[in-house]
């Protein structure tokens, strides 16, 4: 038992973790990318084993509270980095199976209450003409690999099953012609602003956009009627239209309830629905395909078996995300169906109601800039107005509301709100990332962490560098008194320059790891230590190293002997300018110069001259 809570509580588990978590992160996040956010939640986030990597993360956590003894009060800032990543977990633990959210449609002037659901479900009514229930079972379907989803009930000692036989994401009907097939006639329509592609079995009905269309359906019971009589297509509608064939512009009118030879290629308007019927019949099979790539315009397709007592029908429904659709309706071995696709109406414990929806666009242009949503919150015992935007949340009673986006293809402007119920887990989660930030500052200041160990040994090698940098500076002192002529302090040598400075030397792993600090430079700029050194060295030099030393050990050896880099010869000087090399008082053959010659005593020589050139 001590090796397995051994295992549990090792460090080296929490790497592994690590490492997992960040791994299945990547791929959910490529996942996502392709196929749609249900899909990477089936696959990653709902998955079992990520669920698992969670469990562990909190029994390590909790375990090398005591382990490491972390309940001491010299330990309190690790301590608390601990308990925050437990919360932030159990926050995360409580939204998952707790909080819900979901999208809240309301049209301007109108008051609700209800949202859809963000999950997916299959919605089931049965009913045997006397009695019916209700049953949601939700879902969670991927667009990539297989999927097992099935529901089994009992109905007044009847037992049934509903069964996912196939799941066709962003569902797109192809038709693929046929001598021997069922006969359909092709409608293309454009009533919702985009085109929509159509086929109708002969003998049904089809409701497209609210209207009943048929082809040879029983009694021609739908709004509109397109049947047959000796071959010649014919139209009978149950209210007046027009149409405009395309080829020469001519127009005619349609009468209700007349029988009229119907025009093909023309554009026909009856009521609210412009159509066209490019071709004649056409035989063949329509078949339900996947699209092509992801769309979220596009309805998904469940092709599911429903038995009752071992006598089995297989039917076809469409829906998705915040996209309800009319059930389906069988009936099948005694007992009647209602069946859909979608989400769940919920319901908050108060209303909603939108006096005003506000879109501001970008001058010259339809793209909308901002859009915001007046509103009045109705509740028992309060009823107040609040403006809901971008980063301006309505939250009460545990529901947050966002502006999510709208539509105004209606009649009336309708706004649409996401719906968030997660008090807990938010607040919790909330807690965890103070604690994580005050943990963090903590440690990098509180006595007895890393931190604290790494500030002393710095101050001990900070003190002997001190010692070393002023022997050096009496060394440089001495020799530079000695060698004094003409006014001029003559500089060590090279030969005593370089051993000094190989003496002292950073060693080029160190100066590796300093290179990725983040420093910034006069003008305000952030960048890599790295890059600042390289600047300094190829812009004062003139190289990209100083005689074999890298940038970063050169920066690094400046700051900490800054007394002999004053007689290093390490400031170019451009050829040909003998001007500034008599002025400093240097060979005419010189190429660089150390910023001593630059000085007379701690005069400035070319002081003067920066002056003019200002």
């Amino acid at each position: 038992m001590k090796k397995i809570f051994d295992i549990f509580y090792s460090t080296r588990l929490t790497a592994v973790l690590f490492i997992a978590y960040s791994v299945a992160m990547g791929v959910a996040t490529f996942i996502e990318n392709d196929y749609g956010t249900q899909t990477a939640k089936a696959i990653v986030y709902n998955a079992w084993w990520f669920e698992a990597i969670m469990v562990f993360f909190v029994i390590n956590f909790f375990g090398n509270i005591f382990r490491y003894q972390l309940l001491r009060k010299e330990k309190w800032p690790v301590l608390l980095f601990h308990v925050s990543f437990l919360l932030i977990l159990i926050g995360a633990g409580i939204t998952r199976y707790i909080g819900y959210e979901g999208l809240m449609l309301i049209n301007e002037g109108e008051t609700t209450q209800e949202f859809l659901s963000e999950t997916t479900y299959v919605n089931l009514v049965v009913d045997n003409n006397e009695v019916q229930k209700t049953f949601h079972k939700s879902t969670l379907f991927s667009a990539k690999g297989d999927n097992s989803w099935s529901l089994d009930e009992e109905f007044k000692d009847q037992v049934f099953s509903v069964k996912l036989s196939k799941y066709i994401p962003w569902a797109e009907e192809k038709f693929l012609e046929n001598e021997t097939g069922e006969e359909f006639l092709f409608i293309v329509e454009s009533s919702s602003g985009s085109r929509h592609e159509h086929y109708i079995k002969k003998g049904d009905l089809q409701n497209i956009h609210g209207v009943l269309v048929g082809f040879e359906a029983p009694n021609n019971s739908g709004t509109i009627n397109l049947f047959r009589e000796n071959g010649i297509l014919k139209i009978q509608t149950q209210n007046d239209g027009s149409w405009m064939r395309m080829a020469d512009r001519a127009e005619g009118t349609v009468t209700k309830d007349s029988v009229q030879d119907f025009q093909l290629r023309s554009l026909y308007r009856i009521g609210e629905l412009p159509f066209v019927i490019p071709e004649p019949v056409k035989k063949g099979e329509l078949k339900t395909v996947r699209g092509a790539k992801k769309d979220d315009t596009k309805l998904d397709a469940l092709l599911l078996d429903i038995t009752v007592d071992e006598e089995t029908k297989k039917i076809e429904i469409y829906g998705g995300k915040y996209a309800p659709q009319r059930p389906t309706q069988f009936s099948l071995n005694g007992l009647n169906f209602r069946i859909d696709y979608g989400p769940q109406m919920l319901k908050t414990p108060f209303e909603i109601k939108l006096n005003d929806f506000q879109l501001d666009k970008y001058p010259g242009s339809e793209s909308a800039s901002a859009f915001s949503s007046e509103v009045t919150l109705i509740d028992t015992d309060e009823t107040f107005d609040y403006k809901i935007y971008m980063n301006h949340i309505l939250d009460h009673k545990g529901f947050k509301f966002f502006q999510a986006s709208y539509d105004l293809s209606g009649e009336v402007e309708q706004t649409h709100l996401s719906v968030n119920h997660d008090f807990w887990g938010t607040l919790i989660s909330y807690i965890g990332y103070s604690l994580l930030y005050i943990g963090m500052i903590s440690i990098l200041f509180a006595p007895g962490t890393r931190f604290d160990s790494l500030k002393k040994t710095l101050k001990k090698i900070k003190k002997k560098k001190a010692a070393l940098t002023l022997f050096i500076g009496l060394f440089i002192s001495i020799n530079g008194i000695a060698q004094t002529q003409k006014n001029h302090l003559t500089k060590i040598s090279d030969q005593q320059i370089d051993s000094v400075l190989k003496a002292n030397l950073i060693d080029l792993k160190h100066a590796d790891e300093f290179n990725t600090l983040i420093i910034q430079d006069i003008g305000g700029r952030m960048k890599p230590a790295h890059t600042f050194a390289s600047e300094l060295v190829r812009k004062v030099f003139h190289n990209d190293d100083f005689n074999g030393i890298e940038p970063s050990q050169v920066f690094l050896s400046i700051i900490e002997n800054s007394k002999l880099w004053f007689n290093v010869p390490f400031i170019y000087l451009e050829k040909g300018n003998t001007e500034i090399r008599e002025i400093i008082g240097v060979e005419k053959n010189v190429t660089h110069a150390a910023l001593a010659d630059f000085y007379e005593g701690t005069e400035s020589k070319i002081s003067e001259y920066v002056k003019v050139s200002l």
